[in-house]
């Protein structure tokens, strides 16, 4: 065996020995490459967009889709439903294909000030090219309030690609998926039901729907159609309403277990507000899950830090923040409770972003100089990045004054 894996070796090295690099041979090559430059025809270079993998990487993902909202409908209490379809007067002929689950981010000149915000597709990847539709609660926010006031039929907006990872895997989930939705973030698992219910998605979904009362339950009336499918069954919780037929409290591992199969080989799905990852979070260990089986939806940004398991305080209550924005500089002053981003839009500065939590990377900045406090469970940076002082800024809170430099949003 030890003869056998010498021989190998040597066979090995005697092919790496016939490739050599020279120097003085690498260094001929300048010289020949800038005579066939300089002998190239004087005539156009074909448009980038006339190559197909360019035409179709386009396609698949722009870096903005011109939409008009088409329609607007009551989702629930303080939601709206609504359906953009593509301006084609604007530049966009069809919108992007996507994934069950994935959002999109809205951008929005709000008060002079450029404001990003993501949002779950809620309908069906077989309608994407006709449309998408989103819903979005009016907290009183600053986008949720003014998409509120002027998203109405006929108005135009701007939206990126699909982005997002919180889709069904087949290499990497299990053939059944238990999800739990709380308030809004019933909407990529509605996506999910009519790719299933259409046929486009082969596994199996039990949904555990969380709400205060069963007026608060968003596509209530559809949900309970869908259960008619054998690949979907839904199952609804309130907190603050006992009634027939509906689970009482909050969602508990026992819940979680009995919507599992048996064998207990299923994935578990999670979208809703903060509060309730922090309490599923605490009963996790229970579960006996493997944590690649385990998919929560990055749902916006921490609203607040302290909360978190690993918070750490500040001695502070707002620093002192020095910003670069593609070349161009913003002082302003972030408190310690909100993220660097959101007080740089503040700010005015149109800063690249999208998801707000982390994943998408599209803030992705480097810290010249300063602390910052970021979440554990938003801190998914790659090790280079933790090693090299970059950061992202929608979810890092500030422990010091703070000079940054950022990307500027396109467009």
């Amino acid at each position: 065996m030890e003869t056998d894996r010498k021989k190998k070796t040597g066979v090995i090295r005697e092919k790496v020995g016939k490739v050599k690099l020279s120097l003085a041979r690498f260094l001929k090559i300048i010289p020949e490459r800038l005579k066939r430059i300089e002998s190239a025809p004087d005539t156009a270079v074909r448009p980038a967009m006339s190559y197909r993998p360019n035409a179709l990487a386009a396609v698949l993902h722009p870096e903005v889709q011109h939409v008009r909202i088409s329609d607007v409908r009551e989702a629930g209490p303080g939601v709206k439903l609504y359906t953009l379809v593509p301006d084609r007067e604007r530049g966009t002929g069809r919108l992007a294909p996507f994934g069950a689950g994935q959002y999109v981010t809205v951008r929005e000149e709000i008060g002079g000030i450029i404001c990003t915000r993501p949002y779950s597709i809620a309908s069906s990847p077989g309608e994407a090219s006709g449309y998408y539709q989103i819903a979005v609660r009016d907290t009183g926010g600053r986008m949720s309030s003014h998409i509120a006031s002027t998203w109405v039929p006929g108005a135009a907006a701007d939206i990126s690609g699909p982005e997002g990872e919180f889709t069904y895997e087949k290499l990497r989930d299990a053939p059944h998926v238990v999800a739990v939705a709380g308030g809004v973030g019933i909407t990529p698992f509605r996506s999910m039901i009519r790719s299933i219910v259409e046929g486009s998605a082969d596994f199996r979904l039990s949904l555990v729907v969380c709400a205060r009362t069963e007026a608060d339950i968003l596509f209530r009336d559809e949900l309970k159609k869908a259960s008619g499918n054998p690949a979907v069954d839904v199952r609804f919780i309130l907190s603050d309403e006992k009634k027939d037929g509906f689970g009482y409290g909050f969602v508990t591992a026992g819940d979680i277990k009995s919507a599992a199969p048996e064998d207990g080989n299923y994935s578990l799905f999670v979208c809703g507000p903060q509060a309730m990852y922090r309490h599923i979070e605490g009963f996790l260990p229970e579960l006996g899950l493997r944590r690649k089986f385990i998919r929560r939806e990055v749902f916006g940004q921490i609203t607040d830090p302290a909360l978190e398991p690993d918070a750490t305080p500040s001695e502070k209550e707002e620093y002192a923040v020095a910003a670069f924005v593609g070349g161009k500089r913003f002082d302003t002053f972030c408190g310690a409770g909100e993220p660097l981003l959101a007080a740089l839009e503040r700010a005015g500065a149109a800063v690249a972003s999208g998801c707000r939590s982390g994943e998408c990377g599209l803030c992705h900045s480097r810290l010249v100089s300063g602390e910052c406090y970021i979440p554990a469970r938003t801190d998914f940076r790659r090790e280079a990045d933790r090693d090299f002082g970059y950061i992202h800024p929608c979810c890092a809170f500030p422990r010091s004054d703070v000079v940054i430099e950022l990307p500027p949003a396109k467009g």
